[in-house]
């Protein structure tokens, strides 16, 4: 069965308070793909691969350390160094797949849940414009309602932003509907508030066809988005930040106590 992955379809809207102001909204969407389903997928699903080119594919390297192992046992070594056992409870990944071979997710999110499918953590997937990859790994704490988490800023995404911020986390999981909501702020308040919300369908064929009629070539559209984006804020006068080193670890864990480590 493969009754845990799930198309979704949305919209991503970005507003920004300081030094001037900006806002953009696109449509998008996104897969959530259980990683214990991802074969099964590709068997049953004809526009849809893993490890090989199609309309729509699944590629090991395309994230965490960009290498051919198994990205579950990568997730997996980064929840024992946070000290935490899933005890083979699901891992899913909300991300853009490849399309027509191309791949790039600003932001891709991992559900790891424990064997009885309580949320124990979720880790947060990073990618800029530059080709560097960083991750913020954080704990569940809540029972129910809407997940909040923050950490501060360690991983360079925007030559328009600067680096001592912090980010505040509100996120749903995925059941029909899904949100997102991330907050950059600084010492005088918020700067940038991200929102992504969709709505679920099936994993079919179908809706696969659907959703590159209704959005062809995506991934390539969000790269030329957010360098049209970057071109209106330079246009405004936003100030350019100097591009820092990238961390020297590839994951930045955030503890209960708010306490940050890196592995």
């Amino acid at each position: 069965m493969t009754g845990n992955s799930a198309l979704y379809v949305g919209h991503v809207m970005h507003r920004r308070t300081r030094p001037r102001e900006h806002r953009l909204r696109y449509r998008i969407f996104s897969l959530l793909l259980d990683l214990d389903e991802i074969d099964l997928l590709a068997k049953r699903l004809r526009l849809f691969s893993r490890g090989r080119f199609n309309l729509f594919a699944f590629h090991n390297r395309d994230y965490a350390a960009g290498t051919c192992e198994p990205l579950r046992v990568q997730i997996e070594r980064y929840l024992v160094a946070a000290g935490m056992d899933l005890g083979g409870g699901a891992i899913r990944l909300l991300t853009m797949p490849r399309i027509l071979g191309f791949a790039f997710n600003p932001l891709s999110v991992y559900f790891c849940h424990d064997l009885q499918g309580a949320l124990r953590a979720v880790l947060y997937e990073v990618n800029n414009t530059f080709g560097q990859r960083h991750s913020y790994l954080l704990p569940v704490e809540q029972a129910d309602g809407a997940i909040r988490q923050g950490c501060a800023k360690h991983f360079h995404v925007s030559p328009f932003m600067g680096m001592d911020m912090r980010y505040a986390f509100r996120l749903a999981p995925p059941a029909e509907r899904l949100s997102l909501a991330i907050t950059g702020s600084d010492d005088a308040g918020p700067i940038i508030t991200a929102v992504h919300s969709a709505t679920r369908r099936p994993l079919t064929d179908a809706e696969l066809l659907k959703a590159f009629a209704s959005h062809p070539l995506l991934t390539v559209k969000v790269v030329g988005g957010i360098l049209w984006e970057a071109l209106r804020l330079w246009i405004k006068g936003v100030p350019v930040q100097d591009r820092p080193a990238a961390p020297l670890h590839p994951v930045t864990i955030v503890k209960s106590r708010q306490e940050a480590a890196c592995i």
